[in-house]
């Protein structure tokens, strides 16, 4: 298959609720070089993704199978920055603070708007997020 053709099939796959699509340069039989696409969903959306791909691609079969997932708590904070509200994911584990991680396509879009590098804004919210623990933690 050409591979200007995983873009339009990534796009596709999304919007049939595909949690994450990627592909892997691998080698087939005979040292033949290929693409081999994942797709991780939900199962209820798993029959019309399948009939999508054999649709849609050059595959004449694919494999399936469940995955077990571990994942780690999350909530989503909005932080105030000097270029306005930022959504800030924080990732605990035993409920400790392990790290977090801004709204990449919000801070992108203050980039776009301030004309700034995006590395300013992550820092802006580097350092909303540490004064926010510390005021916190002053009040315990």
């Amino acid at each position: 298959m050409s591979s200007e053709i995983y873009s339009f099939v990534f796009e596709h796959l999304f919007d049939l609720n595909a949690l994450d699509v990627y592909c892997e340069s691998i080698f087939m039989k005979k040292n033949r070089p290929a693409y081999k696409l994942n797709v991780i969903c939900d199962g209820k959306d798993l029959d019309n993704i399948c009939e999508f791909i054999l649709n849609e691609t050059s595959t004449i079969g694919l494999r399936y199978h469940e995955i077990k997932r571990k994942i780690l708590e999350r909530k989503i904070i909005k932080f105030k920055t000097k270029y306005g509200n930022v959504s800030v994911k924080m990732i605990y584990k035993d409920k400790k603070l392990l790290r977090y991680t801004p709204e990449y396509e919000e801070c992108k879009e203050i980039s776009k708007n301030f004309n700034i590098p995006l590395m300013e804004v992550y820092d802006e919210i580097k350092y909303k997020v540490k004064d926010f623990y510390r005021q916190f933690s002053k009040k315990k």
